[in-house]
């Protein structure tokens, strides 16, 4: 183990390698422990010593390559923390959808609660059959960063309130899927479904998928907590909030990426069809991006 990070970094290790470092390097202490009580193991004794020294200092030395580390975590880590807790995400985008379609029902089924949710601008503005989101084309900079802000206080907001057993996440999930489906809805009887969609597909394709994540992120921080099976309460929560920080982590420069795309190309005057083949093109490539493999294990990395 410890030629691997040597050879890597622990940064470089998975998270599935820093939990079995985290439990050799205890059972080392304990074993050195041990062989200090016994005259006859001094030599055992001092190879506990080095071998746990060693430990030491690269667990708590810091990563000199700090730019390759981040590459590392962005190209190696993140895919593999994500593909590691889909069923968290999962089931955050399971809730969002659910919860869009009940909007999508409440709407048809009883006129005016749409107007419970959505302001009065926003309405008026549908029935004239006009994008509320042109004004975005007159202070582009500013407007990416302000979509950005938002976007990483949502993802940030969505996370947090998964410590409060996951209720918090829960909430925001179902409140947005529902006010999703409301739009939509409004929007296609209005004869605006077009307009909407291609305006939320070129960004949407990278922001919806980063929030589900986050989503994911605060299920499982409530799972430390409600359900930590055989582990400690505490022992649990930190597992769990060990792998829901890397998913935070991980969506901030899809986040990033989203804002810029939503103030400079989903308002834009470009074709309905060029916007849906961006969408295309960026799915596909934030696929293909998840799906990256973890870094290799070399045969004389083992422990």
């Amino acid at each position: 183990m410890l030629r691997a990070c040597g050879r890597r970094s622990v940064a470089a290790l998975t998270h599935a390698e820093l939990r079995e470092l985290a439990l050799l390097y205890r059972q080392t202490a304990s074993d050195l422990s041990v062989a200090r009580e016994d005259p006859t193991s001094v030599p055992l004794a001092q190879y506990l010593n080095d071998l746990l020294g060693r430990a030491h200092n690269l667990i708590y030395s810091g990563d000199k390559r700090r730019a390759g580390g981040i590459r590392h975590f962005y190209l190696r880590v993140f895919p593999a923390v994500f593909r590691e807790t889909l069923p968290y995400t999962a089931a955050a985008l399971a809730i969002f959808l659910a919860t869009g379609v009940a909007g999508a029902i409440l709407t048809l089924s009883n006129p005016g609660f749409e107007r419970l949710l959505l302001p009065a601008t926003m309405m008026d503005t549908i029935e004239r059959r006009e994008m509320w989101t042109h004004s975005i084309l007159a202070v582009k900079p500013l407007a990416s960063s302000a979509i950005m802000t938002n976007n990483l206080s949502v993802a940030l907001v969505m996370f947090a309130s998964g410590i409060a057993a996951g209720v918090g996440t829960l909430y925001m999930l179902a409140f947005n899927g529902l006010l999703i489906g409301v739009i939509g809805t409004v929007c296609a009887r209005a004869g605006m479904a077009v307009p909407l969609w291609s305006f939320v597909a070129p960004h949407g394709v990278l922001e919806l998928p980063a929030i589900f994540i986050a989503g994911g992120a605060g299920l499982l921080l409530g799972r430390g907590l409600v359900a930590p099976g055989p582990l400690s309460r505490r022992e649990a929560l930190a597992d769990c909030a060990s792998r829901a920080v890397r998913l935070l982590l991980g969506v901030i420069p899809l986040l990033v990426i989203a804002g810029v795309i939503e103030a400079f190309v989903s308002p834009s005057d470009l074709p309905v069809p060029a916007k849906f083949l961006i969408a295309a093109a960026l799915f596909v490539l934030m696929s293909a991006y998840l799906a990256l493999p973890a870094a290799p294990v070399t045969p004389d990395s083992a422990p």
